[in-house]
């Protein structure tokens, strides 16, 4: 795998924020996707770690518009998203991709984690996933592939590494559902 894998997913990424369908991503795309995560797991968007999760997918959204060459704001098209993507994931980096998506983890893991403690077990995985609209089968297939210590439980860095290996194309288990 390599490139050509990466612009694929990253054109994935792309269709699955794009919500509305309009062809280009604003802000609200990237509220509107913390919002459903949140509401999946029975938790209003007004809470706490909900708002942490919208504010961490906002900060992500500024950072592409920022490498896109936009406003703040938006809209970004799919060309300069995927302009800025390969940039953050050819050009800049692992340490910066890691940098950009880790405050996004930790948001998904805090609003998951039942349990509270700090890692996302199948059950917790399964239901992230299946809340991005996977099959529950294939959302615990991939839990499988990804716990790879097979402790059972995945930490933040665990889970961010999994992110980053799949949109390097190092990691086949698909991580974006439609």
């Amino acid at each position: 795998m390599g490139r050509v894998v990466a612009q694929d997913r990253i054109k994935a990424r792309f269709d699955r924020w794009d919500s509305d369908g309009s062809g280009d991503l604003q802000r609200t795309d990237f509220e509107h996707e913390a919002d459903r995560i949140a509401r999946a797991f029975g938790v209003e968007p007004t809470t706490r770690t909900a708002l942490r999760l919208k504010a961490a997918l906002v900060g992500l959204f500024e950072l592409c518009a920022d490498q896109a060459g936009v406003s703040s704001n938006g809209p970004i098209t799919e060309v300069q998203f995927q302009k800025a993507a390969e940039g953050l994931i050819f050009e800049r980096g692992e340490a910066a991709f890691n940098r950009a998506l880790r405050p996004v983890v930790q948001g998904v893991v805090r609003l998951c984690d039942g349990d509270g403690d700090s890692r996302l077990d199948r059950a917790e995985f399964t239901c992230w996933l299946t809340a991005l609209g996977m099959d529950e089968v294939k959302a615990a297939e991939a839990f499988e592939r990804v716990d790879a210590d097979g402790r059972g439980a995945l930490s933040e860095d665990e889970l961010l590494a999994a992110i980053r290996d799949y949109h390097y194309g190092l990691l086949d288990v698909e991580l974006i559902a439609g």
